[in-house]
């Protein structure tokens, strides 16, 4: 039997690509420990599979420059040449070739980048031994290119990200309920096929059956889709370092819970906004190691990326222990910019908030990473897409951390569905406090909004009918559900309260993903279609930040 070139390439591509990426990480282990043979003995590794391979699909050029990077390493097992700053940095542009030639090879051509000659040209002359026993300073000849010009907004296109490795007792377990599930049917086919009285408790009892192994197989599905957080926080270890040394500051990445795991859907809309918190971490928190040494501080800064469970959300965290937030400069700016009339007065959470606004920046110049205020934004945006929160702590002079809580899964949700007029729309459980009644005076406010008091507290409201603009009158009892998304509470007058579901989120088409106020959709069990409401977006358009300011 022939086996396909392509079959053979794409599992090429996504070996080379988990290889080189624990190449990176040895590496940059490797700058702090150079007398490790075992981290050596690692990145040889890598090196010796993917010239193996690129022998194999006759990518001779991959090949040719793998042969040059393994003769480096072989002499550096040997002992013959010590690792120094030279030698690191050669290394690290030496996986820059080889993930540039890999991708060339996924688009069907064998070439390697245009900085390969120098590349070479450097490896031949620590080969030579002409560079072997010349220190270099830590800056020198080596500009970390391709963290910094590694743009946020390019999709992934790794083959890595198009692949996902399941365990083959997951895959087994599929199997059997989905057979399980056809017997059901099948016994439910039968009952239903010529139906008498006494067969309705048989009948009952299969439907019950057939719900538990769907539920089930949901389950198992969701589990066979998650994926550890590992890799994508290690594959930053290298941004971190490359990041700093281009301010001319000295950073590290600190990882921790890598092992926990999440939807692989949410991993790729975290590339992004993870990046552009470690860029910002390293831009406007860490200090340069002389001013870290007048404040007491190691030279180099610590940039820690955390994650852990909590309930049924998955909190992530960047942290650094750096310069903190600048009060004074962000009332400043809040004040220029119309943020806010007098910043001064709010409190920390919502002041803190203002850095998530477009166009805000706290930096007094442009630079390549930073000074336009996007970067914040995007990380605003790309988790609240997510159904996610985002806020920010710090303490002045000690550290700043971005705080992120995100669902397991963008899948399915637990929705609870209410009724305005003749439509259906779906809350996320998990943003619903309660459900009350609404008085009789607030219905008939003219504009929709409204103060409500519940329990001693004001609580602003809106009507979702004036809102959404649907025609028709109000319903002669009406209710509020009370929702929260962060620091902002209040309520959603609708008609009717259908209750909790679970909710199979559905993409909304294209020409509606532009429309604010929805995140998806559902259909629902009489075949009507549900939209999903998006809070985040509902509560800022609806202005409750100065609802809330009007009632203090």
């Amino acid at each position: 039997m022939e086996i396909s070139r392509d079959i053979i390439l794409k599992s090429f591509l996504v070996e080379a690509g988990e290889g080189l990426s624990q190449m990176e990480g040895a590496i940059l282990e490797l700058e702090s420990n150079p007398a490790n043979s075992e981290i050596i003995q690692t990145i040889f590794r890598v090196v010796h599979s993917i010239k193996g391979n690129a022998g194999i699909l006759d990518l001779s050029n991959l090949h040719a420059f793998s042969h040059s990077l393994e003769n480096l390493l072989d002499r550096i097992r040997g002992r013959e040449l010590s690792v120094n700053a030279e030698i690191v940095n050669i290394l690290l542009q030496s996986v820059d070739v080889l993930r540039e030639a890999t991708t060339a090879a996924e688009k069907g051509r064998d070439e390697t980048g245009p900085g390969t000659s120098a590349v070479l040209a450097r490896i031949s002359s620590s080969l030579e031994g002409s560079s072997g026993s010349r220190e270099k300073t830590i800056n020198e000849d080596y500009e970390p290119a391709r963290a910094v010009q590694t743009s946020p907004e390019t999709p992934n296109t790794d083959a890595s990200g198009k692949t996902l490795r399941v365990d083959v007792s997951k895959l087994d377990r599929l199997l059997d309920i989905a057979g399980e599930i056809a017997i059901a049917r099948g016994r439910m086919n039968k009952l239903l096929e010529n139906p008498v009285p006494a067969d309705l408790d048989n009948l009952r009892e299969t439907s019950s059956l057939a719900d538990s192994l769907f539920a089930e197989l949901q389950e198992t599905v969701l589990k066979a889709r998650m994926v550890s957080l590992g890799p994508l926080f290690r594959q930053h270890l290298r941004t971190v370092r490359d990041v700093a040394k281009s301010h001319g500051k000295l950073a590290r990445l600190q990882i921790e819970g890598e092992e926990i795991e999440v939807d692989t859907s949410v991993i790729e809309h975290l590339r992004d906004p993870l990046l552009h918190m470690l860029r910002n971490a390293i831009d406007h928190g860490i200090e340069s190691p002389a001013e870290r040494r007048q404040k007491g501080k190691p030279a180099s800064g610590t940039v820690t990326v955390r994650a852990a469970y909590q309930s049924a959300s998955i909190v992530i965290e960047v942290s650094d222990d750096g310069a903190g937030l600048d009060r004074e400069r962000i009332c400043e700016v809040a004040r220029k910019q119309g943020l806010a009339s007098e910043p001064e007065k709010m409190e920390e959470h919502a002041l803190f908030q203002l850095i998530f606004e477009p166009g805000f920046s706290t930096s007094g110049s442009v630079s390549v990473m930073s000074g336009r205020g996007v970067g914040m934004d995007v990380v605003r945006r790309k988790i609240q897409a997510l159904r996610g929160e985002v806020f920010i702590s710090s303490k002045r002079g000690v550290h700043s951390t971005i705080h992120i809580r995100l669902p397991l899964t963008l899948a399915i949700i637990e929705g609870f569905d209410v009724g305005v007029g003749e439509e259906t729309y779906v809350i996320p459980m998990e943003q619903v406090l309660e459900c009350v009644e609404l008085p009789a005076l607030g219905r008939e406010t003219l504009h929709g909004t409204g103060i409500l008091e519940l329990r001693g507290e004001p609580l602003p409201y809106i009507q979702l009918r004036n809102q959404l603009q649907l025609e028709g009158g109000r319903g002669f009892r009406q209710n509020v559900v009370v929702v929260q998304h962060g620091a902002k509470r209040a309520g959603l007058v609708v008609d009717t309260l259908h209750g909790v579901a679970q909710t199979v989120i559905k993409p909304l088409p294209p020409m509606f993903k532009n429309v604010p106020g929805f995140s998806g959709s559902t259909i629902r069990g009489n075949g009507r279609v549900a939209l999903i409401l998006d809070l985040p977006v509902l509560l800022r358009s609806f202005e409750l930040e100065a609802a809330n300011a009007s009632r203090r």
